[in-house]
């Protein structure tokens, strides 16, 4: 069986146990370690699991091609690919395809404003509901900040949102401008918590909805306001600006004229933190399922396409942070909430989509866990000294604000 090929080069830390569409088992074993076994229930998908299994392992899960045996999860079977995928890369015909896609990537992240308002329609205008079975009572739709190993969900992304705020520098009477804001949760947490006066704006039909609704209901709607709206077509100036999750779906081409942007919007004093998934091994090409079936348009970058336009746009990078395995642990917790709520999610949708949200949640937890993702958030400035010399400033907030972000969030 051709797809026998590239497993057998593939494993070789744990074991994975493949039932072919004939019913006849295949063993691919390496190390001693974890056991996964899967069934294939169509001729064809061996082969297009060999030529592009980056792309045809999600499709035939989704379409019940591919099926899990005795027990196995989707967890548990993507966690044992992602111990053994680097080794995929090393193969000529994978190196191959890399490449045809980096010479393809500028047309895929082509972003101009329609185009960019379309691809996030694709998946952030999805059922309201949907979203709240599987995040946080606040929907903070990214990486939580886990201070302990036991934290919550809950408590980890209250402790995002302060960590956040803390390196804003903020002061009361503060310009404060989200870009991306999602269903509005950091920019009314920075409302409260600092006196700031905040303006979100955001590509999706229904964030900006729920947003502007939260934002009524707690009588903040004169300090707080939420506009569809491209960031591009914002006029400021802000004293701060903050973006969480949004900068993947900007584009490598489209890094300077952000940059410069950023720039443009912030005072002289002022302080910029762009919060965002990166990898560590370099530029590479989106995932061709995620970017088919999830996240048209999008990429996660290097640090290396991230800092040559920044370079050149005047703007000062002033503090670094890089957290590791921070979003493992929130697509974790989502994954455990998504299945508990299973049942209501088909309700909505289907057992396809089921399957599609599953090894989405799964197999970007392996990317965290197992490969080569990472977050980091920038901290920039126009002017060097506008923010202290040593981190203090920001332990300090956090300490003032832990009793009161914890309780208001």
């Amino acid at each position: 069986m051709l797809v026998g090929l590239l497993l057998r080069r593939l494993m070789k830390r744990g074991t994975l146990r493949m039932y072919d569409y004939r019913g006849r088992l295949h063993v691919f074993a390496g190390e001693p370690g974890k056991t996964a076994t899967i069934r294939l229930h169509d001729r064809r998908l061996g082969r297009q699991m060999f030529w592009n299994p980056r792309l045809h392992v999600g499709e035939g899960y989704m379409d019940g091609r591919l099926t899990l045996e005795e027990g196995t999860t989707i967890r548990e079977f993507i966690d044992l690919v992602g111990l053994n995928i680097h080794l995929i890369d090393r193969t000529p015909l994978v190196r191959f395809c890399q490449w045809v896609g980096r010479m393809w990537r500028p047309v895929m992240q082509h972003n101009p404003i329609g185009r960019a308002q379309k691809n996030v329609a694709h998946h952030y205008d999805l059922s309201d509901e949907l979203f709240n079975l599987f995040l946080d009572s606040d929907r903070q739709y990214s990486c939580g900040y886990y201070t302990t190993p036991n934290s919550s969900l809950e408590q980890a992304q209250i402790d995002k949102k302060r960590h956040l705020a803390s390196k804003l520098h903020l002061e009361p009477g503060c310009k404060v401008l989200d870009i991306g804001s999602g269903w509005g949760g950091l920019g009314l947490y920075i409302a409260k918590e600092s006196g700031s006066d905040v303006t979100g704006v955001t590509l999706s039909v229904e964030q900006q909805k729920v947003s502007s609704d939260r934002a009524k209901k707690e009588g903040l709607s004169e300090s707080v306001r939420f506009r569809l709206q491209d960031y591009r077509e914002e006029t400021g100036p802000y004293d701060r600006i903050v973006s969480v999750g949004m900068f993947e779906h900007v584009g490598v081409k489209h890094y300077r004229e952000f940059f410069e942007k950023v720039r443009d919007l912030l005072t002289e004093d002022g302080v910029a933190l762009i919060h965002f998934i990166a990898r560590w091994d370099g530029p590479s090409v989106t995932n061709p399922w995620l970017r088919k079936y999830i996240f048209p348009g999008g990429y996660c970058p290097s640090l290396s396409e991230v800092f040559a336009p920044l370079e050149e746009t005047g703007l000062k990078l002033t503090d670094m942070e890089v957290l590791r395995l921070h979003y493992a642990e929130t697509l974790e917790h989502w994954a455990c909430n998504f299945q508990a709520n299973r049942d209501k999610v088909k309700e909505i949708y289907d057992e396809r989509f089921c399957r599609m949200w599953e090894f989405y949640l799964a197999g970007s937890e392996a990317a965290f866990r197992r490969q080569d993702h990472l977050i980091v958030q920038l901290q920039l400035c126009r002017d060097q000294e506008a923010v202290p010399l040593t981190r203090d400033y920001m332990y300090e907030w956090e300490h003032a604000h832990w009793s009161e972000g914890t309780a208001n969030a």
